[in-house]
């Protein structure tokens, strides 16, 4: 077993099938992160092979997640390990008094990517992503700035988060898409039908983020915990009622096959992730080492095809999820 490596479409950039996601670096919705926790999560990445760092210019108040990967990167006893590491970072969302705010103006999109490569202590980053589209802003307008980022070389690939398909369709018509970058899970599927397809029509890769749904289908949360006040689980669907109880059903089931094929739930959840056709990576969010550690050994060994039908067994009897916002 070992990690696994796939390219980002047309870019010749590979990454690993399982990439580090620093949005818990920034501690702002995951209660106990430190600073001294999260560099050692990033040099711990160095040992799995996980050569991809996900991260974004709201990713804390004051872009704290890039901050300290900075750190991390330049703290190696042989120097930077800078060029080790594919970077990725977005622009387009920023904090607006403690709420979430988009804005895909060119200018703005500039000036978050140039503060981010500020931050990061680089002069590229591998990937730079929309992270989300400005109702107000055409999303042509703001393809045409990422593909002017990368033009000049601050990016080396462009990417988009968040959008459906006729969004891709208009900015791939302005700045080509390397990667697409969607929520998906066992338990939220809704990109099979349309954006998936496109993407491996138009040979993007697909970067999932929420593998394991804010660790619900990591087989770690028991059925009696009670999340802190500050933690934004308290208020999503899937966290709470009937649909808790379904989902802990679920994952007690997980927990028989993965113990069949001598893993952990959370490996067994990221493997059947990273091997869904079109799938070329997983964003798996770590605060301490050993959490990477885990979803790293999800690479490198694939589910039998009885073990692949006792899932899909397992997730016809859960049925189809309450995956509405948060309430």
């Amino acid at each position: 077993m070992g990690m696994e490596y796939r390219t980002l479409g047309d870019s010749g950039i590979e990454i690993s099938a399982v990439t580090l996601g620093c949005w818990p670096l920034a501690g702002m919705t995951s209660p106990g992160a430190t600073d001294e926790n999260g560099i050692a999560t990033i040099n711990e990445c160095f040992e799995l092979g996980v050569n991809h760092l996900d991260t974004a210019y709201m990713y804390g108040a004051e872009g704290e997640s890039e901050l300290l990967i900075a750190r991390a990167l330049k703290s190696g006893r042989k120097g930077s390990r800078r060029d080790e590491m594919v970077i990725a970072t977005k622009g387009g969302l920023h904090w607006e008094g403690g709420e979430r705010g988009p804005d895909g103006r060119p200018e703005t999109l500039r000036r978050e990517c140039e503060e981010s490569l500020r931050r990061l202590a680089t002069d590229r980053v591998e990937l730079y992503y929309l992270h989300a589209p400005d109702p107000k802003v055409p999303v042509a307008e703001s393809a045409g700035e990422l593909k002017r980022l990368l033009d000049e070389g601050k990016a080396r690939a462009i990417g988009v988060s968040n959008v459906g398909v006729a969004q891709l369709e208009a900015f791939n018509a302005e700045c080509p898409i390397t990667a697409y970058q969607p929520p998906y899970n066992m338990l939220q599927r809704e990109i099979e039908a349309d954006t998936l397809p496109w993407c491996r029509e138009h040979n993007v890769a697909v970067l999932v983020y929420w593998p394991l749904l804010k660790g619900l289908l990591a087989g770690s949360i028991t059925r009696d915990t009670v999340f802190a006040e500050t933690d934004s689980r308290r208020k999503y669907r899937m966290f709470l009622g009937q649909e808790w109880e379904k989902n802990h059903d679920l994952v007690d089931e997980l927990r028989s096959i993965a113990s069949e094929c001598g893993h952990t739930v959370a490996e067994l959840v990221v493997n059947w992730t990273i091997n869904r056709p079109g799938i070329s990576s997983a964003l798996c969010g770590a605060k301490r080492p050993e959490q990477i550690r885990e979803t790293a050994a999800a690479a490198g060994w694939k589910l039998s095809s009885r073990q692949l039908a006792k899932i899909d067994a397992a997730l016809e009897r859960r049925g189809k999820p309450d995956v509405e916002p948060p309430v």
